[in-house]
Parts: C-alpha cells; structure tokens; sequence
C-alpha cells in the first residue's frame, strides 16, 4: 500500500471470522500470523498491511474491496436522521459515532433503523404489571419483610400465648370466642375441591382433612390474621403502591400467608431458636410445631433492623423446573425461570423426605450453602395424582459457618458448579448444558463436536 493512507479494518476483519465461525488461533494460523497480531488488527491497533489483505483475499476467496472500501455514506446519513426524532431530543450523537457504529456493526445499525420505522411516533401506555408480577415486586422492595405488620403478629402472638403453650389450639378458640367461627375437617368428598373454605352463613372455617395438624393450624392462622390485622394488611398494600382491585386481592393473600406465619414464629422467639439451634431447620419444625415449608418460608423474612438472621433464599419447584415460590431478598443463585439440573433441589424428587446439602459455585466466583428437600401439599385418595414439590434453601458461604448443616462440610473446598439456567449461563465445557447462551454467538463446524453441541463465544 506504499505511501498511502493507513487501513483500519478490524472490526470488519472480527465480523468475517465470527460468519464463518472461526476462533482467532484457527485464523491466525490460517493466515500464518500470531494471535497477537490479529487480536491488535481487530482491536484496530495495527493498520491492515498489503500481505495481509493477500492472504485474507486468497485463503477465503474475498473481494479485498469488502475490507477497504469507505464507510456507508447512505446507512450514516439515516442514522443522522433517526437522530432529529423529537423522542430523543437531548441525546447527541457525534458524526464520528455513527460512523463508527455503521462501520463496526451495520447489523445493528440498520436493526436500529427498522425499528425506529415500526416503532409509532407515540408510544402506547404500557399495560400494568399482573397481579402476580405486583406482589413479586411488593414482596422484592421490601426485602421480604414487613416491619409493621411483623410486630403486630408479634403482639397478637403474646396474647395467643396467654390461652396456653399450643398455639394452633389458641387460634381455634380465638376464632370461636372472638368471631362466632368455628373450625371443622371435613372429609374428602365433602369438600373436595378446597383446602379452605370460609362459610359465612354457617360462620365456619371449613378444612379439608388432607391438611396434617401443622398445615390446619396454619390455615385457621390465615383466617385469623385476615380478619384481626385487616388493617395492618392494607397499610401494608398501600405502601407498596398496589391499586388495582386484582393485584390488592392477591397481595392480601400473600400477607396473609406472611402475617400467620409470623404469628405461629413470632420474630425475636423464632430467632433466638434459630440462633440457639444453628437454624436447624428440623428443630425449628419440632418446637414450633410447623411443617418444613412454612419454616423455610420464615427463614427468609428475618431482616428487621436491629435483629437481622442469616439471609436465606428460597425456592419452589416441581419435576418439571417450574418456580412456583420464590423468595431472594439477598445474593443467591436463583434463577428467574427454569434452573440449573446440576443443583441439588432438583435431584430432591430422587430420594423423597431426604434432606439434601451441597455447596454450589456461580461463575462470579460466589458460593452458597444449600438444602433441598421434597414436599407434600397435602394428603391424596389412594391412586389419585400427587402433587411433587421439593423445595431448596440457602444462603451466601459467609453465614455458613453459623448453620449447625455446615458441619463437616469443607466451606474452602470443591463445589458443584452451577448457574442460573443455561440461558443465562456462560459455562463452555459444562456437560449439562441443554441451550447455548441467550445473545452468544453460535459457531458450527461440521468436522468437530465438543463436549456439549454449542460452540460460542461472548464477542
């Protein structure tokens, strides 16, 4: 090129070898030069030499005028356009910029165009969240944890305390004494489609006998709270902003569920047991007399101010992958949807009732302790379909040390690699993987096969 002007090309040079798939060693040793040297040529720190564009010419049979020509006037000047749209008034984009943009990467130069073209000048409300969406952000910016409400569960507690030890049996008289509701298990074939069922004109609390004591006692706590904190209930929605009739519904719901638990594991008791006993969670389902489930469920809510426990997270899942429960309050390698096989909560429906522990590794380097086991719902008819659920709990390693299930457990030692689902995870030589990474590039060569059939790369 003599005395000519210096050619920079290298982000046209990195998009030939990404279309055709290639690694920067295999073209480098295709073009007998060093990695260095074409990683600087794509990095645009070295100009492309005449010998060079020789050999790209010659050993991929292209036009050398596809890697000298100028810059695309046309696709430039659109660009320039797109940016005089009164919406991004404010927003100045140097020439040089998009210049830049349609040489490096005209796909998404002109993606940007055809969606400027679709998209109309004004652009429509967007709808609101779902009622299940709004209780999951509710659930979200509060940590999982309802100062208020919290403590009057507190107070309601002491007062249950006052009619005995059993705190299921208070609930019950509570309802008969204060609200004429009495509470009945009735057989399967009586109430066959609910678990609970509030009968007004009866002035009934009607269970289904598939409840165990623990779940019943939970459910007649559900109606208790519902009906004596109403009020701290829907403080709580309106804080958090919830209006539309649906989405309050479901939230009262879900506090609901909140509020019985925290009166049933009133905070400062439910704590200092959690302290005492290293949160064994088997001690803590014997000496408050609940089911796993619902001690899992409160392991997550312990953040007040002044007396926080271990962050715990929290998940939900059938056989399938399909989170039903999740609750994340902190760090923790739960995925948003489907999950990753090699974690231990999905390998709980293998040895059901069996509690499992492992110790997991993300691909930032973080590590968590973890438990799974299955759950029942509820009893079934003998040859009916059972409901399979297993549940999974932990927390960041550096509480571990405080869990009475970290014992013998080498906390600096190996732990499984997982990640949030293969969509989300970048894992190259994980035998598991199902799907390559969302928005990777893919690669295909027909003369090799890796050890799962995605090859990618992150560029």
């Amino acid at each position: 090129m003599g005395g000519g002007r210096k050619i920079f090309a290298g982000a046209r040079i990195r998009r030939l070898r990404n279309q055709r798939g290639l690694t920067q060693t295999r073209m480098a040793g295709d073009l007998g030069v060093s990695v260095s040297y074409l990683n600087l040529i794509e990095r645009d720190q070295r100009p492309l030499s005449a010998s060079f564009l020789l050999k790209l010419a010659e050993h991929y049979d292209l036009d050398i005028r596809s890697l000298t020509g100028g810059d695309d006037g046309g696709l430039v000047d659109d660009l320039s356009k797109l940016f005089t749209d009164p919406r991004l008034i404010g927003i100045d984009v140097p020439k040089s910029e998009l210049r830049d943009l349609a040489a490096r990467s005209p796909a998404i130069a002109h993606a940007l165009l055809r969606l400027a073209a679709a998209t109309p000048a004004v652009a429509p409300e967007p709808p609101p969240p779902g009622p299940l969406a709004a209780v999951a952000a509710m659930l979200d910016a509060a940590g999982n944890y309802f100062h208020g409400l919290d403590e009057a569960c507190e107070r309601l507690a002491d007062e249950l305390r006052l009619s005995g030890a059993d705190l299921n049996a208070a609930v019950i008289e509570r309802l008969r004494a204060r609200h004429a509701i009495t509470v009945r298990a009735l057989p399967l074939e009586v109430l066959p489609s609910h678990l609970r069922r509030l009968d007004l004109h009866a002035r009934q609390l009607q269970l289904s006998e598939s409840l165990d004591a623990a779940s019943r006692g939970f459910a007649a706590a559900v109606q208790l709270v519902l009906i004596e904190l109403k009020a701290e209930i829907a403080a709580a929605i309106a804080a958090a902003g919830i209006s539309d009739p649906l989405a309050s519904r479901a939230a009262t719901v879900a506090l609901g569920k909140y509020a019985a638990a925290a009166t049933l594991m009133p905070y400062a008791r439910f704590l200092s047991a959690c302290e005492a006993t290293g949160y064994d969670v088997e001690l803590l389902q014997a000496r408050f007399g609940r089911g796993l489930e619902q001690v899992a469920h409160r392991l997550t809510t312990l953040h007040r101010p002044g007396a926080r426990g271990v962050p715990f997270f929290f998940l939900r899942v059938d056989r399938a992958g399909t989170i039903s429960k999740r609750f994340a309050p902190g760090p923790s390698p739960l995925p948003l949807a489907g999950g990753c096989a090699l974690w231990h909560v999905y390998h709980a429906f293998d040895r059901p009732g069996e509690i499992r522990r492992q110790l997991v590794e993300l691909e930032d380097g973080q590590r968590f302790l973890t438990l799974a086991r299955t759950v029942r719902t509820a009893a079934m008819p003998w040859g009916s379909d059972r409901p399979s659920f297993a549940i999974g709990i932990g927390c960041d390693i550096a509480h571990a040390p405080a869990l009475s299930w970290s014992a013998g457990i080498d906390l600096n030692g190996p732990a499984a690699a997982i990640g949030p689902g293969c969509p989300a995870c970048h894992r190259a030589t994980c035998r598991q993987r199902g799907l390559p990474p969302a928005n990777a590039h893919l690669a295909f060569d027909e003369r090799q096969r890796g050890l799962t059939p995605f090859r990618f790369t992150d560029e």
